[in-house]
């Protein structure tokens, strides 16, 4: 097809469009795929997410990596030790008696090796941290959507029981409760008791925050046209509240819940390093910070290596967890 274009009366240009050629199409673009290409130009929160994986692998695949070393976490060798003046089994060698058999050295007064419990405390910090976080995701969700939706004495009774929580001293509980835990749940011994109390503990006291996120969204959600339209077409409140509001706050609950996993992270470390974490032997970031205090100023590594663990873990989790949330919701910044 031939069109003819004229300039001021004194030229003419004809365009000719290829029948052949078929125009392009106009490609839509989830909400996912938006939120996806917002994160991958933040290249901090991508960084954080990377080694949040890593550490993810690390957990999962603890077993192996320590066959790898040739190291058992619960092994202890006496013989790398040096007594010294100090009466105190110092390792011998470099920083810590960091060798290629003790990848990150040994620890001092009993020589296990320093690699192999970081390895499998990361599996314990990450076993309590995500559990802990999907527990109170699904008390706060359901609570905190009950209460926007229905309001009432519903509201009432959830929006005080929340209040009463966030007053209660959530540390010296935790110490009671898991002090008098016994040495067998449902047939299960060994740290297993200990575990299933601190992600119960810490979940259940952290389910208010999510909690009170997902009322206000609900509170507004409720009162948006395609709520009432649903309502209109003779909808129920199940019906909407699955089909309708939830869709819309899998976006706060996400980057909530990324926000949550750290701070779990820290709660376990600290009931550790206090002293009613997980049952010794199993490793943990925080013990192993705890026995290092007695240490520190004569075998740094012990008390830095478990630290860096920590700090590393919680600044990925964190990094991410905002890179998500300015991806997700852009207007919110």
């Amino acid at each position: 097809m031939t069109a003819p274009l004229h300039d001021s009366g004194t030229a003419t240009l004809e365009v000719t469009a290829d029948p052949t050629v078929a125009p392009e199409k106009i490609v839509g673009r989830s909400p996912g795929r938006i939120a996806w290409e917002r994160l991958k130009r933040d290249k901090v929160a991508l960084g954080g997410g990377v080694v949040v994986l890593l550490l993810i692998l690390v957990g999962i695949l603890a077993p192996l990596l320590v066959r790898i070393e040739g190291q058992n976490p619960d092994d202890f060798h006496s013989d790398q030790l040096d007594i010294g003046d100090l009466g105190i089994g110092l390792p011998k060698g470099f920083l810590g008696g960091i060798s290629g058999s003790h990848w990150l050295g040994l620890e001092p007064s009993n020589g296990r090796d320093i690699f192999a419990r970081v390895v499998y405390g990361a599996q314990v910090s990450l076993i309590v941290a995500f559990g802990a976080a999907a527990l109170a995701v699904v008390i706060g969700v359901l609570l905190g959507m009950a209460a926007g939706f229905l309001g009432g004495w519903v509201d009432t009774v959830v929006s005080r029981s929340m209040d009463v929580l966030l007053s209660f001293p959530q540390l010296l509980f935790s110490i009671a409760l898991v002090s008098v835990v016994p040495a067998k749940i449902f047939g299960m011994g060994g740290s297993t008791p200990r575990v299933l109390v601190l992600i119960f503990v810490i979940g259940f006291f952290g389910w208010p925050y999510i909690g009170r996120i997902v009322r206000g969204q609900t509170l507004s959600l409720r009162e948006r046209e395609f709520v009432e339209a649903a309502r209109s077409l003779g909808a129920g409140r199940i019906h909407i509240l699955i089909k309708e509001l939830l869709p819309n706050l899998v976006a706060p609950i996400l980057v909530y819940t990324t926000l949550m996993i750290p701070t779990n992270i820290l709660n376990e470390a600290a009931l550790s390093f206090l002293g009613v974490g997980v049952e010794p032997p199993t490793p943990s970031w925080g013990q192993m910070l705890s026995d290092a205090t007695q240490y520190y100023t004569i075998d740094l590594p012990d008390l830095v290596i478990p630290g860096l663990a920590i700090f590393i873990t919680v600044l990925a989790f964190n990094l991410f967890g905002d890179g998500l949330r300015d991806a997700l919701d852009p207007k919110g910044n």
